[in-house]
């Protein structure tokens, strides 16, 4: 793509595109991969968000699809001028699974795993708080969670193990009667 003589690469495009949309004065919410800073992260292997909406009252809604293969799926979050929120926190929590949030690189991650082969729908609210005595903004994310292709490994049964033989001795005592003679 060029403007004005100058070659745009996909990354200043990005770039650019954030820029006018923070123009809109609403939050940027985004799929994304997590950068993983804590070291233990697994994504799942289905994840999809969709576009957010948002309601009358605010209230954003997204739309999510995960795999219950152990993994999370993660959307990013930033407030309308490009910058991670204050402070978040979760409510109503989901009930099939867990969500986390954290701040990191100037994002607000909105990361969810759910529990390992559980199918079904899930829902949950992160209630994003912008800071500078800003209003709290609520993000509700529906989540499908599929759980095609995922195999629960059973627990090894193992035999139970005999019990040590116990012996029981009897002592024998002798009873020594002793009988009195009268001469």
């Amino acid at each position: 793509m060029r403007l004005r003589g100058s070659v745009i690469t996909l990354g200043s495009a990005f770039a650019f595109s954030l820029l006018l949309s923070g123009c809109a004065q609403q939050a940027i919410v985004q799929r994304s991969v997590t950068p993983n800073p804590f070291g233990y992260q697994k994504v799942s292997a289905v994840c999809h968000v969709s576009p957010v909406t948002t309601a009358a009252d605010g209230t954003m809604n997204v739309d999510m699809t995960v795999r219950s293969d152990d993994g999370l799926c993660a959307i990013s979050v930033q407030k309308s001028f490009g910058s991670s929120y204050s402070s978040f926190g979760v409510n109503p929590a989901p009930s099939h699974g867990k969500a986390f949030l954290y701040n990191y690189d100037g994002h607000t991650y909105v990361n969810y795993t759910p529990a390992t082969a559980y199918a079904g729908a899930d829902t949950f609210t992160a209630e994003l708080i912008p800071g500078g005595g800003k209003k709290r903004e609520h993000l509700v994310v529906h989540i499908t969670v599929d759980a095609t292709g995922v195999v629960v490994a059973k627990p090894a049964v193992t035999a139970p193990t005999p019990k040590a033989a116990t012996t029981t001795t009897k002592k024998k005592t002798a009873t020594r009667q002793t009988t009195r003679r009268k001469h």
